[in-house]
């Protein structure tokens, strides 16, 4: 059975928008395609919906994912970046903060990636984060 009984504003219905989205104050993709799909199989034949409306909805439901999709091309080309920026630190000797918010230098051996973000490896150092970089010498 669907857990959505009502779509009025205001209704003290369950909501079928999960505790994450909830914290989020955002209506997300997916709870707006479970809205706009129970708000179609419950509304009144007799009374049809106004096509101004419904076309607004799909409007909105169209720019949502494409801004969705925007903003996982731009995660992806920012990933990007930074691992090419890693990448050209390979031979040059830089100045870090460690954990102890010490100041290291060495020259960077290689890069990794962990957990998808690039790591250096700073004269035998590993997992040194690139945005730790404080000094290219």
């Amino acid at each position: 059975m669907d857990p959505i009984t009502s779509t009025k504003p205001g209704s003290s219905a369950q909501n079928p928008i999960s505790a994450t989205d909830a914290n989020k104050n955002q209506l997300g993709k997916d709870a707006f395609l479970k809205l706009l799909t129970t708000q179609l199989q419950h509304h009144d034949p007799l009374k049809p919906m106004d096509d101004s409306e419904f076309m607004g909805q799909m409007a909105q439901f169209s720019t949502l994912e494409q801004i969705t999709n925007m903003a996982g091309a731009n995660t992806a080309m920012a990933d990007n970046l930074a691992f090419n920026k890693s990448v050209s630190l390979i031979g040059r000797t830089v100045s870090y903060t460690d954990a102890e918010k010490q100041t290291q230098t060495g020259t960077v051996d290689r890069v990794t990636t962990k957990d998808g973000k690039p790591a250096l490896t700073v004269g035998g150092i590993d997992g040194v984060d690139p945005a730790s970089v404080t000094e290219v010498l």
